[in-house]
């Protein structure tokens, strides 16, 4: 199975509901470089474990804003799903008014070029790409349809990156924000394991 780990992120440039609620057409990438992207895929509008994700991710949204990064939803419903979908109350199914683009993927070509395509099913899994500044993917994580993501987490994976960017330090398993990291060395991490008793 091939990995897009260490890659440039494929681009695209397809219809896009944005925070506003306004469309736009040719909506991508390549608009935000010098950014973090999350880039998350999900099966389709109007359906269950889906908007609790996409609500999450909105309440997160400052915390991942705060760190320089954007968020981007995608799934192989059109634009106008889309907006219908954010124009329908939480109360009755909906997501409200997210503050980040849905993309629209009717070709699946997005979803295809990420390998996250269910091909008989003809919608994405769960999957989830975090790309750094320079439009490299840096993280990913692919969920069962039934299986919704942890926003936490990848929240913790942003913080992870910058502070690996920033230091140049490792960050071991579990790391949160404020904790120690380690050297990439044969000390650092004898050091870190004497201190931490693993």
């Amino acid at each position: 199975m091939s990995t897009l780990i260490g890659k440039q992120a494929p681009d695209f440039a397809a219809p896009a509901v944005l925070g506003n609620n306004s469309i736009v057409e040719g909506y991508g990438l390549s608009d935000l470089k010098g950014k973090y992207v999350v880039l998350f895929f999900y099966p389709l509008d109007f359906t269950f474990v889906c908007p609790t994700e996409i609500i999450e991710f909105n309440r997160k949204l400052s915390a991942f804003n705060e760190l320089g990064a954007e968020v981007i939803g995608v799934s192989v419903d059109s634009q106008f799903s889309h907006l219908a979908w954010k124009n329908t109350e939480v109360s009755q199914g909906g997501i409200g008014n997210i503050q980040y683009p849905l993309v629209a993927d009717l070709t699946k070509e997005i979803s295809r070029d990420y390998g996250v395509l269910l091909e008989d099913a003809g919608v994405a899994f769960r999957g989830t790409f975090l790309i750094d500044r320079e439009g490299v993917v840096k993280h990913a994580v692919i969920n069962d349809l039934g299986l919704g993501r942890n926003i936490d987490e990848t929240l913790r994976m942003v913080k992870a990156l910058r502070h690996h960017e920033e230091h140049g330090e490792v960050c071991p398993a579990n790391w949160n924000e404020g904790e120690e990291a380690m050297q990439p060395s044969p000390e650092g991490v004898a050091d870190y394991l004497t201190k931490h008793g693993a």
